[in-house]
């Protein structure tokens, strides 16, 4: 019971975050100084903004950075404010200067909100306190957060990559259960296919958040992470072997009506699904596995496959099942990778500032949306009398996310739990509670937002609204009036936030599906070449499959969130999601290849060598057809077409993939010749060409 409850992610995440935010009010509580004790609580905030709690080898180097950032914001935000400097200019200056950081690496692109949310709690210490005590409050702040993180992670050393990896077994389980409980309605890939979609690629995005884990912690140095590499090792072989694709709809719909193909499929996913299961609380909860056998299940589906020989479906799920078994069986992955082979480096300061001064650069861009936003919230505030607008410059900064769905969604949380909290706060200040017991709620609030926020995140919003009015109470016996305001600010915010989202050169990712079509398309082709070489290599083929299905997932994705986006053509967008099935069926057949040719199923040469011709001659016609934005078929003149059949009598598995990836390359690029025509008309639609740079 004990280990369910300290391991849970969840609570572990909610008393770390508690405990760092609430001792320092302790501390000063207990030595006559709370005013301070609550101040100083408020860089914990900054910090968890920048992710100075990601355990990282260079945990202290990011402390230093981070820390020197806040305390350098601080500074120049009161020398300029004492210089007469408008604030709507030093807003918008320090975002331009810190934009630089998201060149570096995504983790580094975290320290730009946080940085400027440090000069916003500056704007309400400036001028009641000399210009020093803030610094010493960030460069204190952040070493005790740092310092608090630092031994929390060395009580709980593995804690964060065994969360990831419990996540990513959860999410394996649900996939197999939900691709094989109704082999029948496969036949129809408009119902049974975006489910599918959508739990496959929560599955590789967790596959790479434990790929970054494993590089931040140089996993590979330490002993202590032995099991949880082979753990992850056996994640991938599992996902290989689930996310495969026979597509044969027609020949799975024979061997249902002809036995209990059906029922024995769904038996072996049961079982597969209720193991991972238990193999992710293992994980999680730091025990031993148990035996485990599934021959019973293999057994039956070894029968179907030799009473229908002539029917493929057999033969593949009893391949792919008795692989996921022996897996599951032994606890050790297939064959062992490279897992450090591919390490993603950070991009060096001079070559990130390079890329950064760049037009094109997204850096650039979004550094240029958060200063604008900022300036207006600026403006706002001074054409409301506000000397201090600090709560709608928060506002701004906490509700803006990468996209407009994500900004909306942060929008409707925020506004409605900053309602809800406000108005607690104030029916509950008039009953005017003793300090004591004030302090002891506000640290049972703390611990309840911090167990939801990550699932429910306008419910914590209303917790830490309540304690930050209870704050306000604290230090300026003004909290009452600070309710009306601070509702008001919080609206504002939220509209200037999802104005400069909607309206501030926006990356619509309606716009961005073209780029990611065409980057889906050519690591397939990367995929497919190595796959048909003269010798492939597993560990290459192992990452180059990922980089396929991470490929396709932000196709996925920026479909997903162009449906959501007003303003563009659905005929359109029905097309596109009609060409992102097609590119997924690739994506689990490329799984397929993948196993086919670490277990050396290999063509001949020559036959290897014509396939690959019509592979590339396929995926040039849909590069084409991506690359030319035009109605017509002109942009197709010089393609010549692919073969129709390059064998003659039975084909091999390697075969039946190829010859079904041709096929749905042939389709992605006639629904390709449709959509453009239906295309949206605006935006970054209105160049006639395109090109990947």
């Amino acid at each position: 019971m004990w280990r369910r409850l300290i391991y849970h992610p969840e609570v572990n995440y909610a008393l770390r975050q508690t405990l760092v935010l609430c001792l320092p009010v302790a501390i000063g509580l207990a030595l006559g100084h709370l005013q301070q004790g609550l101040l100083f609580s408020l860089v914990p905030a900054c910090c968890n903004i920048a992710g100075l709690d990601t355990p990282h080898k260079r945990f202290f180097k990011r402390l230093i950075i981070g820390g020197s950032l806040f305390a350098g914001c601080s500074l120049a935000v009161q020398l300029l404010l004492g210089a007469n400097v408008a604030l709507p200019l030093i807003l918008a200056g320090l975002a331009m200067l810190l934009g630089v950081t998201a060149e570096i690496s995504p983790l580094h692109a975290r320290l730009l909100p946080a940085s400027l949310i440090a000069a916003i709690f500056t704007l309400s210490l400036a001028g009641n306190m000399p210009v020093w005590e803030p610094l010493l409050i960030y460069a204190l702040g952040t070493l005790w957060y740092g310092a608090f993180n630092w031994f929390w992670f060395w009580l709980w050393r593995e804690q964060p990559l065994r969360e990831s990896l419990s996540l990513l077994y959860r999410q394996l389980a649900d996939y197999c259960e939900a691709k094989y409980s109704l082999l029948t309605q496969h036949a129809d890939p408009e119902k049974a296919l975006p489910p599918l979609l959508a739990r496959q690629q929560k599955a590789v995005d967790l596959i790479s958040q434990c790929y970054q884990q494993l590089h931040m912690l140089a996993a590979n140095q330490h002993n202590d992470y032995k099991r949880l590499l082979r753990a992850f090792q056996v994640a991938l072989d599992l996902q290989e072997h689930i996310s495969v694709s026979l597509h044969q709809p027609e020949e799975v719909q024979k061997l249902v009506e002809r036995s209990h193909a059906e029922a024995v499929i769904r038996w072996n996913a049961q079982v597969v699904a209720a193991r991972l299961r238990v193999l992710a609380d293992d994980i999680l909860y730091h025990r031993y596995p148990t035996r485990f056998t599934m021959e019973k299940q293999i057994g039956a589906l070894e029968k179907i496959a030799r009473q229908h020989p002539q029917n493929p479906v057999g033969q593949f799920c009893a391949w792919h099942f008795s692989r996921i078994a022996r897996v599951l069986r032994t606890q050790r992955p297939l064959y062992t990778r490279d897992l450090m082979a591919d390490q993603q480096r950070r991009q060096p300061l001079w070559e990130a500032l390079k890329s950064y001064l760049s037009l094109k650069s997204p850096a650039l861009r979004n550094a240029a949306r958060i200063s604008v936003m900022l300036s207006i919230a600026s403006l706002m505030g001074s054409a409301l009398h506000l000397p201090k607008p600090y709560w709608i410059l928060m506002t701004v900064l906490l509700v803006t996310q990468n996209g407009y769905g994500a900004t909306r969604v942060r929008i409707l949380h925020r506004a409605a739990g900053t309602l809800a909290g406000l108005t607690i706060a104030g029916f509950a200040l008039h009953f005017h509670v003793p300090e004591g017991y004030t302090l002891l709620g506000m640290l049972f609030i703390t611990l309840i937002s911090y167990l939801i926020i990550r699932k429910n995140y306008g419910w914590a919003t209303v917790g830490f609204t309540i304690t930050a009015v209870y704050s306000i109470q604290i230090l300026t016996l003004s909290g009452e009036n600070f309710i009306v305001a601070r509702l008001i600010d919080t609206l504002i915010g939220c509209l200037i936030a999802f104005g400069g989202m909607v309206w501030l050169w926006p990356q619509w990712q309606s716009g961005l599906l073209r780029k990611n079509a065409h980057d889906a398309i050519e690591k397939d082709q990367d995929a497919i070449r190595l796959i048909l070489s003269d010798d492939p290599q597993p560990t290459p083929l192992a990452y180059q499959r990922i980089r396929v299905n991470q490929a396709h997932n932000a196709l996925f994705n920026s479909l997903n969130q162009a449906m959501q986006e007003p303003g563009f053509n659905t005929h359109y967008l029905e097309d596109m999601k009609l060409w992102v099935t097609h590119s997924q069926f690739i994506v689990e057949h490329i799984n397929a290849l993948t196993t086919l040719a670490r277990e050396h199923a290999m063509l001949t040469p020559d036959l290897a060598q014509r396939y690959l011709e019509s592979c590339e001659i396929a995926l040039q016609r849909c590069q084409q057809r991506l690359v030319y934005d035009g109605a017509g078929a002109s942009g197709d003149a010089n393609i010549l077409e692919a073969p129709e059949t390059l064998t003659h009598g039975p084909m091999s598995p390697m075969e039946m993939h190829l010859q079904r990836i041709i096929g749905h390359l042939n389709s992605m690029h006639t629904i390709s010749s449709v959509a453009w025509r239906q295309r949206p008309h605006h935006g970054i639609w209105l160049n006639r060409r395109w090109s990947k740079d």
